[in-house]
């Protein structure tokens, strides 16, 4: 049974055994992208368009935060070259089952990201043919509102004071904003 055909022992309706067994393969499918978890093209069952990758939905004040987790959930998932442009998609006329491959994954990736963003923000990247469209556009829309994020997180750190404050957690909260 090392690696080949599994040969069950089925029995025939008058209870005796069956000589004629059907084989049933256990090769693993030619498909890399169903097969290897470490191909970028890999599906998980688990993985759908509707999910959303981050907790905090990204607009213009969450997309420090969100932005890192955005990049650590779609790395774990071997997705992050659909948004930083790595992974590229091949031609549709010399490689059209390449090319149908990437776009699922791509499509799938695109979903994500327009699911973790706010409502508004998500309708007015949806119509991008490509993730790493979607990711630029994120990128340059949300960094315009980092000016006025950075001006709030250094107020916040020269105003924050102990007073009755455990000595951990005022530190939890000025190393929480200068990481921010």
């Amino acid at each position: 049974m090392a690696g080949g055909n599994i040969t069950p022992t089925l029995p025939k309706p008058d209870g005796s055994a069956s000589s004629e067994i059907p084989k049933i393969s256990s090769e693993i499918p030619n498909d890399s992208f169903k097969a290897e978890p470490s191909n970028p093209f890999f599906i998980y069952h688990s993985d759908h368009p509707g999910l959303v990758l981050v907790y905090k939905l990204l607009n213009g004040i969450t997309i420090l935060v969100g932005k890192r987790a955005m990049v650590r959930a779609l790395n774990s998932k071997n997705k992050l070259g659909f948004v930083n442009g790595s992974i590229k998609a091949p031609s549709e006329e010399t490689d059209p089952e390449g090319y149908a491959t990437w776009l699922r994954c791509n499509d799938m990736v695109h979903s994500w990201i327009v699911n973790s963003c706010d409502p508004e923000i998500g309708e007015n990247v949806t119509y991008y043919l490509n993730a790493h469209e979607v990711w630029e556009d994120l990128h340059e829309r949300l960094s315009q509102a980092n000016v006025t994020r950075i001006f709030k997180i250094q107020r916040d750190i020269n105003s924050l004071q102990q007073e009755g404050l455990s000595i951990s957690v005022y530190y939890m909260k000025l190393k929480a904003l200068w990481d921010e």
